[in-house]
């Protein structure tokens, strides 16, 4: 196929399907390659960027690794139900505040939710898991130790690779559904029915608002995003480590290959990225046809 495939024609070539020409059907001219256009709106990433929204996953991986070190405190005794929740209120009244405070003008206006919208939500969600702790204490009674672990640990990975992080607020169903599951399979074993309540509000906290308040800080605040991300990765790991140093050193390989590796990785492979386009493509249409639909 090409302009050799059929002798210098008198009668020049035209781009057309409608029209009969003394040419076979594959037969293109000189300036068919005239056409070729490499990489046209390719994005070309730069690595401490990538870095620093890989900086997400990394955190998100350290809160699962401080919400299972919180477990391990609760399950060996070290750590009281009662000082899980204080701790918890607190940081859920400061967390509070700091979102308000960075949320824009412009969205509060759009659909305003009050503070007592607010309040009812979480006095609602607190109070029918209170009241059914006892229940949630024994749901995994029949079930083996082995497996409620090996459950768990699905979930949290289920977590970990369904959470939008493009725009985790709010955290998307499956991964919040997972994670707060796994959070049940764990409160499970716990001593009492207070532990097993004080553990889902602590899953509710990590799992469903923490991401919400670090995309708001993330939209309005990127200088002290990246060290938010630092600050969770230095805590998951040294959390971790308190308990389990060989999972610590795991969770810190696992950070530096997804905060930094993976991005040089990405930065490097670009340069050898080769797409396309030209006269062969199908045609795409750039005309507003919703007017069509009504």
């Amino acid at each position: 196929m090409g302009p050799d495939s059929v002798p210098g024609p008198a009668v020049p070539w035209r781009k057309v399907l409608w029209e009969r020409q003394p040419f076979p059907d594959n037969y293109v001219d000189q300036r068919f390659l005239e056409e070729l256009r490499r990489n046209e709106g390719i994005q070309q990433y730069h690595y401490w960027a990538v870095v620093k929204e890989a900086g997400f996953v990394g955190q998100q991986l350290s809160c699962v690794a401080i919400f299972i070190t919180l477990w391990l405190f609760m399950e060996q005794g070290l750590l009281s139900p009662e000082t899980l929740l204080w701790t918890s209120l607190v940081c859920a009244l400061l967390g509070y505040g700091l979102h308000q405070a960075l949320t824009s003008q412009v969205e509060s206006g759009c659909e305003p939710r009050t503070r007592l919208t607010d309040l009812q939500s979480a006095t609602i969600f607190l109070s029918f898991t209170f009241g059914f702790s006892p229940v949630l204490k024994t749901l995994t009674e029949s079930v083996s130790t082995d497996t409620v672990y090996a459950m768990s640990a699905v979930m949290l990975l289920a977590h970990l690779v369904a959470f939008p992080y493009a725009q985790p607020s709010p955290p998307g169903s499956l991964s919040l559904n997972a994670a707060l599951f796994a959070s049940v399979c764990l409160a499970s074993r716990l001593p009492g029915a207070l532990h097993t309540f004080a553990m889902l509000s602590c899953a509710l906290l990590v799992f469903a608002l923490w991401p919400c308040l670090l995309q708001r800080v993330r939209e309005n605040a990127p200088r002290q995003f990246t060290w938010v991300c630092v600050g969770v990765c230095i805590g998951g790991v040294g959390g971790l480590g308190s308990q389990s140093p060989g999972g610590a050193v795991l969770l810190a390989l696992a950070l530096g290959s997804v905060t930094l590796l993976c991005p040089l990785l990405l930065v490097r492979l670009q340069r050898h990225k080769d797409n396309i386009q030209g006269p062969w493509d199908e045609a795409e249409i750039h005309e507003d046809l919703s007017r069509f639909l009504h």
